[in-house]
């Protein structure tokens, strides 16, 4: 029998682990290097006392993407994974004391919307439909194929895209075209929000970025028993089960490159060598510190990078009846505060607060019972240097307060037990460049084009996954970017 092909994995976050499962079955023999002293990378999780809590992504959209991987393992998903939908998306309170149910029904929710803010409830349903076709006939483009090889004019379905796509999706933006299509400021800004999916600002994001509510509102939104960190768990034995071995607090400080092909890393001073090297670290860093190329690093550093977060873990003594698994409180003037966020990168004092409770789908298990586990967050700039201790502080008072307003109670004599992530700690625990979430922002027509590929004509045999590389940040688009990655590997080696 032949000897395999190796390959090498920097990196366990989501996309790291679905390339090592997809290479695992395409016959590799596949190592996982992490630096932490677990896996999963921002997919991570954490406990306080009886709390607790997801570290990162909180919301889980698109669950075929995960049975898809457990299909091609022909592994059954039941062993390892499941989950259930999610009556309403999101719930919204909006500065004047209205609230909005976001159903995943798209009858009960045009209902809601004209009950609660007056909105014809037919523009809603006409939105979701065109979310819907651009999502399928344009955006499936885009996630599902490199927008960099000459190959993907001849498998993609580029002439349906183009007859499809419509001049106001390109040439327009997220916040003009949701001010087009709906007749009230709240809704617009409801849809606004759906920028910060991938980081960016709906008053420069294309509005192309309308596809993204056909994920919430049409296909739905679910709950992974035991919380997000099943993911992580399910993916990382999945791949151990397929041959895959990890190795934990083993940091990489090179790639190896010779004639312009990769053929290893150094790991713990010893090189290591394969013949397929996959980073799943931040791009940037990718290139700064494991190839050495500031020249490159620099080039990278061009595109504007995405919104950070400012995260504080609470486990609350008490219970919520108006709360739902994820809630949003929004700030007065949105504009303002997406201006703080990109342009002077600044603290906004009236920041829009985003808190998802797992305990309400497992009382009694994500918290003790009466309790809650309340993961708060806010959008904040990307690191440049500000005064994080400081920002803490002012943004804790200003979340504080602005929940005690719109909830009527006086939240903090409930916090039990709090741990705060920063823009900073997000830097340092995920090698997120400038503790951006999602690696470059999407605030601009070309934004997608220029996202760094999933290969490098530079180096043979080296390939990118991860949320800083096409076709982008949160959990969907980094399994696609290991799906595309692997798609490379098998043309690239002929299997």
């Amino acid at each position: 029998m032949p000897n395999r092909k190796r390959a090498i994995i920097i990196g366990s976050g989501i996309g790291g682990l679905a390339s090592a499962i997809r290479l695992a079955v395409m016959g590799f023999e596949v190592e996982v290097f992490e630096k932490n002293s677990y896996v999963g990378g921002k997919l991570s999780h954490f406990t306080l006392g009886d709390y607790h809590f997801d570290a990162g992504p909180s919301l889980f959209t698109q669950p075929e993407n995960i049975e898809e991987l457990f299909a091609l393992a022909n592994e059954p998903i039941a062993d390892y994974f499941t989950y259930k939908s999610q009556d309403i998306s999101c719930k919204y309170f909006f500065s004047d004391g209205k609230i909005v149910n976001a159903y995943t029904n798209a009858d009960a929710f045009a209902k809601e919307l004209e009950e609660k803010l007056g909105e014809d409830g037919n523009k809603l349903k006409a939105y979701l439909q065109q979310s819907a076709k651009t999502y399928n006939d344009i955006g499936s483009i885009f996630l599902n194929y490199s927008l960099h090889k000459v190959s993907t004019l001849f498998n993609a379905p580029i002439k349906k895209g183009l007859k499809a796509v419509k001049a106001a999706l390109l040439f327009k933006t997220l916040h003009q075209v949701n001010e087009a299509s709906f007749t009230k400021p709240q809704t617009v800004q409801l849809f606004n929000r759906y920028a910060t999916f991938n980081g960016s600002n709906p008053y420069k994001a294309p509005g192309m970025l309308s596809l993204i509510p056909h994920l919430d509102n049409n296909i739905g939104t679910f709950y992974p028993k035991g919380g997000m960190i099943s993911i992580t768990n399910a993916l990382h034995k999945l791949a151990k089960k397929k041959g895959v071995k990890f190795y934990t607090e083993c940091p990489v400080y090179k790639i190896i490159v010779e004639n312009n092909k990769a053929k290893g890393i150094i790991v713990n001073d010893h090189p290591k060598y394969a013949d397929v090297i996959v980073s799943n670290m931040d791009v940037y860093f990718t290139y700064k510190n494991l190839l050495k190329d500031e020249f490159k690093a620099k080039a990278i550093l061009k595109q504007e990078r995405s919104s950070s977060a400012f995260i504080f873990y609470w486990g609350i003594n008490h219970t919520f009846p108006q709360l739902e698994l994820h809630n949003i409180f929004f700030a007065k003037d949105y504009k303002a505060e997406f201006d703080a966020l990109f342009n002077t990168k600044t603290l906004y004092e009236d920041p829009t607060v985003y808190i998802n409770i797992t305990s309400k789908c497992e009382p009694g298990l994500q918290a003790p019972n009466g309790k809650e586990n309340w993961f708060v967050m806010v959008n904040a700039p990307a690191n440049v240097g500000q005064d994080w201790k400081d920002y803490q502080v002012r943004y804790r008072k200003a979340i504080i307060n602005k929940l005690n307003l719109l909830l009527q109670t006086d939240i903090e004599p409930l916090i039990e037990v709090e741990e705060v992530l920063t823009p900073e700690t997000i830097e340092s625990k995920t090698a997120s460049y400038m503790g951006s979430l999602y690696g470059t922002s999407s605030n601009g027509k070309m934004a997608a084009f220029l996202r760094h590929p999933n290969f490098t004509n530079n180096i043979e045999g080296l390939y990118f996954v991860g949320g800083s590389v096409h076709p982008g940040g949160g959990i969907p688009l980094c399994l696609q970017s290991a799906k595309i990655m692997s798609g490379m590997v098998r043309e690239d080696y002929k299997l």
